[in-house]
């Protein structure tokens, strides 16, 4: 497996894997899956930013991504980041999240981004992500309760949040 910067012949699959969580979760509190030209343009808005959007290559099938957003609009967040992460359902387990994530703290880092936040849904499934998020030297920050609706479901949030190394170098 490799980790590389996502071009925008990867965006069909990146539909497709983010359609499953859509629909049969509720993981993202998104309720109709984006289409390829909706990601074609966060993919050009993030890369316009600079920030980074990287994609899990498995011998030619991609198994994941990953993508750093702005965590708020105001001037004064600037150098804070949230990062998504999404795997390929039958590749989950198998460390590419570890491998994404990992790559996507060091971009930002050299970047010259200096806090990464992740946003996660608190479900009986999520204890993958809080584990994922914690190897990787996030912390617990906050939680919101009932501020999403899904499936029928009240669901909470858990903040998790990092600072990121300052221009660490070495390989994605």
């Amino acid at each position: 497996m490799s980790i590389r910067p996502a071009v925008p012949g990867d965006l069909a699959a990146v539909a497709e894997i983010f359609a499953h969580y859509v629909a049969d979760t509720v993981i993202t509190f998104e309720q109709t899956p984006p289409t390829v030209a909706e990601w074609r343009r966060r993919f050009h808005d993030l890369t316009a930013r600079e920030l980074p959007f990287l994609v899990a290559d498995r011998s030619g099938e991609l198994a994941g991504y990953a993508y750093a957003a702005p965590w708020r609009p105001k001037p004064a967040y600037r150098l804070t980041v949230e990062n998504s992460i999404y795997l390929a359902p039958s590749l989950t387990g198998k460390g590419m999240g570890k491998a994404l994530l990992g790559a996507l703290v060091r971009y930002c880092g050299r970047a010259g981004l200096r806090q990464m936040i992740a946003v996660i849904a608190d479900t009986e499934s999520s204890g993958a992500s809080f584990a994922l998020h914690e190897r990787l030297g996030f912390a617990h920050a906050g939680r919101l309760t009932g501020v999403g609706s899904k499936h029928g479901r009240s669901i909470d949030t858990v903040l998790m949040q990092r600072r990121l190394p300052a221009g660490q170098e070495g390989p994605l």
